[in-house]
């Protein structure tokens, strides 16, 4: 059974590869100083009915630009090594479908929507709490928060897996957690290489 949950870890992280390094670029693309006209929040910044931001000024329409082109062009680029290296039966996106340029254009672009879309949410909620962007609170909300925000877009991302493979819920979860944990380090070593500036 440990032999059978490490097995579909790795499959995990071979599906997940053009998200985690899309995720990183992203990081990288909002903050240089190019196409600025993207940098617009996408709630344009407008108020809800509450008086508070909709989404905040971190999510922006250059950010979402970011994810679709980033994980589009990765899963363009992973599925071509995936081919060469003979791991298609590695990856849970070619378990049911062939490893073509449509289909990972297709899956590419759906995972870098899943992964911005989902963290809207989010920020939706934080903005109720009062919770300004890019900071924290403390208490529990804090570590509610601190998954949430490892966690959001991986939800979104898993979805779209199971859409192209019956992953089924359990596998679902775990892809869950097994990529907020992802999220964590990543945000961690982020922060260390000054390109974020906290470290949840």
């Amino acid at each position: 059974m440990l032999a059978d949950l490490l097995n579909t870890i790795v499959f995990m992280y071979v599906t997940l590869v053009p998200v985690i390094l899309a995720g990183i670029l992203n990081m990288i693309w909002v903050k240089l100083p190019i196409l600025k006209f993207l940098s617009k929040p996408v709630d344009f910044g407008r108020n809800f009915v509450d008086g508070r931001r909709i989404f905040g000024d971190n999510k922006t329409w250059k950010g979402i630009a970011g994810y679709l082109i980033f994980n589009t062009l990765f899963a363009v680029i992973w599925g071509v090594v995936c081919r060469q290296a003979g791991i298609n039966s590695w990856n849970f996106f070619y378990w049911r479908h062939e490893n073509t340029l449509a289909y990972n254009l297709l899956i590419g672009f759906l995972l870098g929507l899943g992964y911005s879309l989902f963290e809207l949410p989010n920020s939706f909620l934080k903005r109720r709490f009062d919770i300004k962007p890019g900071k924290s609170v403390s208490g529990f909300t804090k570590v509610f928060f601190i998954f949430l925000d490892q966690a959001d877009s991986i939800f979104g991302v898993a979805l779209v897996v199971w859409l192209f493979c019956d992953i089924g819920v359990l596998c679902y979860l775990l892809c869950v957690l097994v990529g907020a944990a992802t999220h964590l380090i990543l945000n961690m070593l982020l922060y260390f290489m000054k390109l974020r500036k906290n470290m949840f």
